[in-house]
């Protein structure tokens, strides 16, 4: 913990880039020398005046400050000395010092992680191409990784939890700072079936200078990136930019030649920087034998049931939608709907229909159902976050979680 402060002190240091923060950190060998290195010191170094006036400063009540405030709301500090701390990011050209992690902390350097971006008002074949996407990479067992903008963003993530997959959301603020205010359940959604991801420390607001900075993030922490649909000029184009100069892999989704939103995107497969794909099994394809074991190649879905959870995960958390011909109520106390799965086997997934089946007429714990259904306690809490957005599960008080319907395997 003492050593982690100068670790924050060095990456609150205004003007002072992460290219010269590595290149400090190179110099000195650790932040702590860096912080105990007098003016002179500091001359030699080859930073501008600005930055050396910055270093000279040696308070460290902020960092200690950005300390109480992580412990406060359970966030994870990762510097690029932490074994944790991603080789894949670490070895692009401008590496955050630190990052700010709030939900699952991923081994990703061992993740098949395919950033997802695109327009933030996109056509209705844009949305749904990102939802369709972002579906079937989870359902592949890919990671999914995104901003949580309006637009492509939001929807390649809903997307992948409707998949029942696990999601990272690198952020252009504080992991506490939600933008837009509306994706609130979002957030939440992200963090409990993933990762929020900053190199911006709690508390801090959004700036839009902050967004084309992050997106070397999203970038470095994945192995590709899928580009959507997005305008000539467009932030996604600067990660898709941000991806080749980290020698990634991109990938775009074609439009009509005469649509707006596909102009980058047409742009970027005609001049040879985008494989053109028309699935997620287009992209994935270029890394199976890298990651042998990692993907899998689930049955299709069928146009209806994917149609079923892409619309319900582009829900903001409304009400449970019973699907139509299942309406009957069977309890006094709380109107619950039977749901027949013979009928409709591809509603749910195995690990959602067990815990629907496990949950019945009862309430229960998260712990209780890992041990009731014996499924991982990741798979149960990624598939309980899944039912929750899709309206068939809610959480009560003591987190204890209901089902919101009756299942008949007959």
């Amino acid at each position: 913990m003492a050593t982690l402060k100068y670790w924050l002190w060095l990456a609150t240091r205004r003007p002072l880039r992460p290219t010269d923060a590595f290149r400090l950190l190179e110099q000195f060998g650790t932040p702590e020398a860096l912080y105990f290195a007098d003016r002179g010191e500091y001359e030699l170094s080859g930073v501008s005046a600005q930055c050396r006036a910055s270093l000279e400063d040696k308070n460290l009540d902020c960092a200690e400050r950005i300390l109480a405030d992580c412990e406060r709301l359970g966030v994870r500090v990762l510097t690029l000395q932490d074994a944790g701390y991603p080789e894949r990011l670490r070895q692009i050209y401008d590496p955050p010092c630190v990052l700010y992690v709030k939900g699952r902390l991923f081994a990703f350097d061992e993740e098949v992680a395919v950033g997802v971006v695109g327009s933030r008002n996109p056509s209705e074949y844009g949305k749904h191409m990102a939802g369709r996407l972002g579906l079937d990479l989870a359902r592949s067992g890919a990671l999914v990784v995104s901003g949580i903008a309006q637009g492509l963003d939001a929807a390649a993530l809903r997307g992948a939890l409707s998949g029942g997959g696990s999601v990272v959301s690198v952020l252009g603020g504080g992991v506490d700072v939600i933008y837009p205010p509306q994706h609130r359940w979002l957030y939440e959604d992200v963090a409990a079936a993933g990762a929020l991801i900053s190199e911006y420390p709690p508390g801090t607001g959004i700036e839009g200078w902050h967004f084309p900075v992050r997106n070397r993030i999203i970038s470095g922490l994945s192995v590709g990136v899928a580009v959507v649909e997005a305008a000539e000029r467009s932030g996604a184009l600067i990660t898709a930019r941000a991806a080749l100069d980290q020698d990634r892999e991109v990938f775009a989704f074609p439009g009509p030649a005469d649509a707006p939103m596909s102009r980058g995107t047409n742009r970027l497969i005609q001049r040879g920087e985008a494989k053109l794909i028309l699935s997620a099994w287009d992209i994935l394809s270029e890394f199976e034998t890298r990651f042998p074991g990692r993907l899998g190649r689930p049955e299709p879905l069928s146009k209806e049931a994917e149609a079923q959870r892409l619309e319900a995960g582009m829900e903001e958390k409304e009400p449970p939608a019973v699907p139509s011909g299942v309406g009957k109520t069977v309890d006094k106390e709380k109107e619950r709907a039977y749901i027949t799965l013979k009928d409709q086997p591809e509603l749910f997934t195995d690990d959602e229909r067990d815990i629907l089946l496990a949950l019945g007429e009862s309430s229960m714990r998260t712990d209780d159902l890992v041990e009731a259904v014996q499924i991982p306690a990741r798979r149960v809490s990624s598939a309980l976050t899944m039912l929750q957005l899709r309206g068939y599960v809610e959480e009560l008080s003591g987190r204890r979680f209901e089902s919101t319907v009756l299942l008949k395997t007959d």
